[in-house]
């Protein structure tokens, strides 16, 4: 038998890994002759546009001036940033009493507070702190910004937002140093841990009504200067409208779909119209007829005033397009999952909380939080009927006497900040996909 000895081919070098710099540029920017053009092309374009910003907002710009005649003594050819900078307290707070700004610090404070739990990893029941930051936080908020009179019923909605808030931050700090719950902490404090579940559960509810009455008697004392809401504007504003429009979206995009997805003709058919009508005309239309025909329909002597009328236009609005994001989500899912749910004895809500609307709402969180960061942008119409909002503060800057025809600053600066909050919110959203799992791929 002849035996063939296989001859030794000589090794050839390794490929450079595409996991060092230099192979990852080579792969990625001078794979082939075009990609090397079109490299060099676009280094120098970028490099010619970050050179004249470089030199025109950084280099020779003016941070310290009096007014914009000022400003061109001092440089012609930079940025007038003093202009923006003196004005920086209006475009974050519009025309709000400068001795009043607190009560909007405290408000933004305590959203921040309120929020947090839902952030950390040990804490439990982050659906019932997310449900009374929408529905409680906006009492206690709405307080502190106009301030003035305080009826029964807002008492009422102030002490519930007060106890939750404390009742929140409690049961996160337990939650992420001892592991525990509020009411775990409460039953072994109180010794009813061999009780029987009613008695635990009369004890919480006692706990409770006598900390709505503790905080009712201590917050009747409360009085804040009423501050009008024409006053309100800039980034507050913004926020203000832009905050209660993305809280009722989900809520009422939700509904909405259902209603649409209904099975009972009266609701489809109502459903279905309320979408098509909403969604049939730009934002800016239905802005101008909720603040000229919405006062129409309401009975002799019940007034809204102009921003309400616009938060609730922009509510309206959202929802309507929220509804078509979540009907696209429910329809992505198997109709298996919701037959699945009818043979373990799951009635129709059950199966659409539990199963498939959990699901289609992971499966649609870039399309929701796209039409999040629509909604923030898409507030700043309310310049066009008389609010002042960012946009019309940063207008504003253009028009005051020191600063006439300062454009291009304020206008750059607004876009600068609009980007770094629907940055952040877009970041958010790639942590929550990757955190639900969504499979969804660079």
């Amino acid at each position: 038998m002849a035996i063939i000895s296989a001859q030794k081919t000589p090794a050839r070098p390794a490929p450079l890994s595409d996991t060092t710099v230099i192979g990852w540029l080579r792969i990625n920017l001078f794979s082939s002759w075009i990609n090397v053009i079109l490299t060099v092309v676009s280094l120098y374009i970028i490099f010619v546009a970050v050179k004249g910003i470089w030199v025109w907002g950084i280099q020779d710009a003016v941070w310290s001036a009096e007014t914009r005649r000022e400003c061109f003594k001092i440089s012609k050819d930079g940025a007038c940033w003093a202009g923006v900078l003196n004005w920086m307290d209006s475009i974050f707070y519009g025309r709000y009493p400068r001795e009043e700004l607190w009560r909007i610090n405290i408000g933004g404070l305590l959203l921040v507070l309120w929020m947090a739990p839902l952030w950390l990893p040990r804490v439990k029941g982050k659906v019932f702190i997310g449900l009374t930051t929408v529905f409680l936080y906006p009492f206690l908020a709405g307080y502190f910004f106009s301030g003035g009179e305080k009826g029964i019923f807002m008492q009422i909605m102030i002490s519930a937002a007060i106890v939750c808030l404390a009742a929140n931050t409690l049961h996160s700090a337990l939650g992420v140093f001892a592991n525990s719950s509020l009411s775990e902490f409460l039953i072994r404090v109180t010794g009813t841990g061999k009780a029987s579940e009613k008695t635990q559960r009369n004890m919480l509810i006692g706990l409770l009504a006598l900390a709505l009455v503790a905080v009712f008697l201590w917050q009747m004392s409360w009085h804040l200067e009423s501050v009008t809401w024409t006053k309100w504007g800039g980034l507050f504003l913004t926020l203000v409208i832009s905050g209660i429009g993305i809280a009722s979206a989900l809520p009422g995009g939700i509904i909405l779909a259902l209603g649409r997805r209904s099975k009972l003709p009266v609701i489809k058919v109502i459903s279905t119209t309320f979408i098509e009508l909403f969604r049939s005309v730009p934002l800016i239309t239905v802005l101008f007829m909720a603040t000229t025909m919405f006062p129409l329909f309401m009975p002799d002597g019940f007034v809204l005033n102009k921003l309400v009328q616009v938060i609730i236009a922009v509510c309206l609005f959202n929802a309507c397009y929220m509804a078509e994001v979540v009907r696209a989500g429910l329809q992505a899912i198997p109709k298996g999952q919701a037959e699945g749910a009818h043979t373990i004895g799951l009635g129709y809500w059950g199966t659409m909380g539990l199963i498939i609307m959990p699901q289609a709402l992971k499966v649609m969180i870039p399309n929701i939080v796209g039409s999040f960061i629509g909604i923030l942008k898409d507030t700043t119409l309310v310049s066009i009927i008389g609010l002042f909002d960012i946009l019309g503060m940063l207008r504003a800057i253009s028009e005051d006497v020191f600063w006439r025809g300062l454009h291009h600053e304020p206008l750059l600066f607004g876009a600068g900040l609009f980007f770094i909050i629907c940055f952040v919110m877009s970041k958010y959203s790639r942590h929550l996909e990757a955190k639900l799992s969504t499979d969804h791929k660079d």
